[in-house]
């Protein structure tokens, strides 16, 4: 039997191409070799979000945006996270095993108290609880993460192995499957992020994309067209080698030597992501006119879902003798 994956996003945005390069097209890659389960967990996006009306819109069009992109509801679950109550459930028990010294360690909750000091609440505490609960309601072997969330996953870890010690082996200790892409910089040289917005979402035009690349930055160094340029530093430049990787060692070259300017360069990387994200974008356009294709998925993946959920939470209550 295939080994069962879990993988979930938040819907604080429309996707990004960080999000495509370093979550979404490895999710696609995966489908034919793994038992895949994909979530959008629109109860994490409620510890960071203080304007929750549009979150309903923003899960269907991270939806969408998952569907465009290559997810195949005939190969892989595809459902909302909310739409599972089971995992609610799961998370408390968790949490009723889970010290807080524990939660408190994590590198990531640290940097989220930096971006909402005037919001650390009880849920961004116990961020990494749920995020278990939704990797062991489906009994996940293994999870797709990248090199910042390992402590999540270490900590889902941890909680496997006191449960399965205090009660009875219940669930795998899901193994990490490490994304081999980098931290995707934003437009403007530093990490991409919704919060930021220096990004390029993928359902933006081709117009857009174009407007947004030329304003991005490039090597600081280059004042004039003239001067030499260091490809190494300039993000446009490892952008080409994400989305032309067939004229990449060229522009390099070129930059060094000064025959390209970054004007150029930034036209041929707009032209180059275009091509590649029009048939996503297109077939984007022909869902956003189907909301009942979407409703049909959505409602099919949480049955599905739902029918592990069910089945895992017996033996969960059997075993901590609440049934």
């Amino acid at each position: 039997m295939k080994k069962r994956i879990f993988s979930g996003m938040r819907p604080t945005g429309r996707l990004h191409i960080g999000n495509y390069l370093g979550a979404l097209q490895n999710w696609v890659n995966m489908q034919d070799e793994f038992d895949c389960v994909y979530c959008v967990v629109d109860i994490h996006a409620l510890t960071s979000l203080e304007d929750n009306s549009q979150l309903n819109r923003l899960t269907r069009e991270m939806v969408m945006d998952i569907m465009a992109g290559g997810i195949d509801p005939q190969k892989s679950i595809l459902f909302v996270q909310s739409h599972v109550p089971e995992v609610a459930e799961l998370n408390t028990y968790l949490s009723m095993i889970t010290p807080l010294s524990w939660l408190l360690r994590v590198p990531t909750f640290k940097e989220k108290v930096k971006l909402q000091p005037h919001n650390v609440n009880y849920g961004l505490v116990g961020y990494p609880v749920l995020m278990a609960a939704d990797i062991l309601l489906y009994k996940a072997e293994a999870v797709p993460v990248g090199q910042d969330q390992l402590p999540h996953l270490e900590l889902t870890r941890e909680i496997v192995r006191r449960f399965n010690t205090r009660f009875s082996p219940v669930f795998p200790e899901p193994e990490g499957r490490l994304t081999d892409f980098p931290i995707v910089q934003g437009l403007d040289g530093e990490k991409m992020s919704k919060q930021t917005g220096n990004l390029i979402e993928l359902a933006i035009t081709a117009q857009e994309t174009t407007k947004k690349i030329m304003g991005a930055v490039t090597d600081p160094s280059r004042k004039f067209r003239s001067d030499p340029g260091n490809p190494d530093i300039c993000n446009v430049y490892r952008l080409h080698g994400y989305f032309n990787s067939e004229e990449v060692n060229e522009i390099a070259g070129n930059c060094r030597n000064a025959t390209i300017g970054c004007v150029d360069c930034k036209k041929r990387l707009a032209e180059k992501m275009n091509q590649e994200l029009e048939p996503i974008r297109e077939r984007r356009r022909e869902l956003e006119q189907q909301p009942e294709l979407v409703n049909q998925v959505l409602s099919e993946g949480a049955e599905k879902a739902g029918m592990i959920a069910r089945k895992t939470m017996d033996e969960v209550r059997r075993v901590m003798g609440l049934a």
